[in-house]
């Protein structure tokens, strides 16, 4: 297992960030939600103290405990005083290798994944969302997280406990440190504590084909959702950080396009942005707008207009535009690096998607070396390709000329 730790000087807090083989694509196609049942279970007693006794000896040490779940990998994470660092790794390792998972912490855990899942019938713009990455991304990487009701309940108290040994393995973890800590001490620990530990998990690999496409959700409401997205390049491109400066051109806050186009100048919408997520293997941009059923047509397109007129010389990024898209980005990268816990998380999601760490200098050079020119080269050669639009709301809208789908 990688072990990555960045000294932070000038702090007194450390962060940890473990990810796990464990994320939602690798749940058994006829038991979607395991992962997400991990994530609770995991934080329900480990090793030798039950679920309380686990949670006062994290407060005793200042320590905070918390699990998140991505397509790839389960995060545990961890913050700290740097002094109390080394220990709190033993409770933190207990959590992966020998979780409780007591038979009688099931059904809780079932109980709040399944209010989650209902819970979308209340948030029309989450449930679009996820919608359409189930179309966008092919299956086993098209998942929400929150797993199926169906998959939910079909889960056992013997298939979590098995699964979880299957998958809690060092080959494709990572563990990665930041703030008040020191390199040779966490190895020293970590050596100690995962001595007999050993295996590895096998990547999952797309079992379909991406629908994409258009599609409409009958919903009946005064309001529309309106979600788009289309390829980008992957985390491992050169043309990574030139998408990140594109997108901020688009969606910059207030003087993004997107927002002075489609909300200020026609008033079209209450909320619209656009977001560039970068995986190892692919790269997404996904745009939305919120409005209403009689400007909801116009909305969408005047969002593709936009997003089109960006790949066009009549809508070369401007000096300004530039300006202010590489200030929010360095500003983002200052802001981030001002906490450990957004350093452990960086570092593990570089060595997971790159194979290797970045520091905070090393980031800023590669937005500082892009020049006007070279982001106006890349959006004009820039294009959607075959994009996933989906609609809530009560109608069915046009898909807009010139979109591939």
């Amino acid at each position: 297992m990688p072990l990555i730790v960045e000294s932070m000087s000038g702090v007194r807090s450390s962060a940890l960030c473990w990810l796990l083989p464990a994320g939602s694509a690798y749940d058994p196609s006829e038991q979607e939600g395991m992962s997400t049942m991990w994530s609770e279970l995991l934080l329900r007693g480990a090793g030798s103290r039950s679920s309380r006794e686990h949670a006062d000896a994290a407060d005793r040490l200042g320590a905070s405990r918390a699990t998140e779940l991505g397509t790839y990998t389960m995060r545990i994470g961890s913050t700290v005083l740097g002094e109390r660092f080394l220990d709190t790794l033993p409770l933190i390792v207990d959590m992966v290798r020998r979780p409780l998972m007591e038979e009688d912490a099931v059904e809780p855990c079932r109980d709040l994944a399944l209010q989650a899942l209902d819970s979308l019938k209340d948030d029309p713009q989450e449930r679009a969302m996820l919608v359409t990455r189930q179309r966008h991304h092919a299956a086993p990487f098209n998942r929400s997280g929150l797993g199926t009701e169906a998959g939910l309940n079909s889960l056992s108290h013997k298939d979590l406990v098995s699964g979880w040994e299957k998958l809690a393995r060092p080959g494709r973890s990572i563990f990665a440190c930041a703030g008040a800590v020191n390199a040779e001490a966490v190895e020293r620990a970590l050596n100690d504590l995962l001595t007999d530990w050993s295996g590895t998990t096998e990547e999952p690999k797309a079992s379909t084909t991406a629908t994409r496409g258009y599609a409409h959700e009958e919903d009946e409401s005064n309001q529309v959702q309106i979600i788009l997205a289309h390829d980008a390049p992957p985390e491992t491109s050169s043309d990574c950080v030139l998408e990140r400066l594109a997108v901020s051109v688009l969606s910059g806050g207030m003087s993004g396009r997107l927002f002075s186009e489609v909300r200020e100048k026609r008033g079209l919408c209450y909320s619209v942005s656009a977001g560039y997520r970068a995986d190892r293997d692919y790269g997404v941009v996904t745009a939305y707008v919120g409005t209403t059923p009689e400007r909801a047509q116009e909305s969408l397109d005047v969002l593709v207009a936009e997003l089109q007129r960006l790949n066009t010389s009549a809508g070369a990024v401007t000096p300004e535009e530039f300006k202010r898209a590489k200030v929010g980005m360095k500003s983002g990268l200052v802001f981030s690096g001002e906490s450990t816990g957004s350093r452990a998380v960086s570092l593990a999601a570089d060595q997971r998607k790159l194979g290797r760490p970045r520091s905070l200098d090393e980031l800023a050079r590669e937005i500082d070396a892009v020049t006007l020119d070279q982001l106006n080269a890349y959006v004009t050669k820039r294009a959607m390709g075959r994009a996933t639009i989906q609609t809530l709301g009560p109608r069915e809208l046009v898909v807009p000329a010139g979109v591939s789908i």
